[in-house]
């Protein structure tokens, strides 16, 4: 796993977010689509878990 410092993360994170919110203009309206923080004990540091809900 790479090394990330804190800015590294949220800098990720925001890019991950925006290739991901791209193509959800075009999915299908019935689904949604939750986003949570949790704390990842072997990063040692918060990340995103993303659950798609019918």
């Amino acid at each position: 796993m790479a090394n990330l410092s804190r800015r590294g993360f949220i800098a990720a994170t925001l890019a991950a977010g925006a290739l991901r919110a791209v193509p959800m203009v075009a999915s299908n309206p019935g689904t949604r689509r939750i986003l949570t923080l949790v704390y990842d004990k072997g990063l040692g540091m918060m990340r995103a878990v993303e659950r798609v809900v019918h």
